[in-house]
C-alpha cells in the first residue's frame, strides 16, 4: 500500500529540489533520511520533513512497519510564483520571478512498488 505527504509552496525553486529528490528516489526511508540529514543543499531539510511526515503517515494511519517502508517516488512541481521588479538604469526595471515549489512524497512498504529503474539509479550511487 502507498501512503504519500505534500508540503506546498516551499520557498525553494523546483530545478533545486528536484537535484534533493532525485537522490532519494528507490532507497528505504531511513537511508533516505539519512541522506537527507547530511547534504549541504537547503532544500533538503523541506524534503526531510516531507519524508517523515509520509513514514508517520504510513505507520500511524495504515499500520506499517517504518523499517520496510521504501519512498517510491519523490515530485517537486512548480508551484506559485512570486512576481517582483528590480530597477534598472534609465528608469526602467527587470522582472524577477520567486519561484516556490509543491513537494510530493510516495512511500510502500512492498519494494516491488519502487520501479526497477529507481532501485537501480539508488544501487549505482
Amino acid at each position: 500500500m502507498q501512503t504519500r505527504a505534500i508540503a506546498k509552496n516551499v520557498g525553494h525553486p523546483p530545478r533545486k529540489v528536484r537535484r534533493v529528490t532525485d537522490a532519494i528516489k528507490g532507497r528505504r526511508v531511513s537511508e533516505a533520511l539519512a541522506i537527507l540529514k547530511f547534504l549541504p543543499n537547503m532544500p533538503a531539510r523541506d524534503v526531510y520533513k516531507v519524508v517523515a511526515s509520509a513514514a508517520a503517515n504510513a505507520e500511524n494511519n495504515y499500520s506499517m512497519d517504518p523499517d520496510e517502508l521504501w519512498v517510491v517516488n519523490a515530485l517537486a512541481d512548480e508551484g506559485m510564483k512570486l512576481k517582483r521588479m528590480r530597477a534598472r538604469p534609465h528608469g526602467r526595471f527587470s522582472r524577477i520571478l520567486r519561484r516556490s515549489t509543491h513537494i510530493t512524497v510516495y512511500i510502500s512498504d512492498d519494494p516491488n512498488d519502487v520501479p526497477r529503474k529507481a532501485r537501480e539509479n539508488a544501487r549505482r550511487r
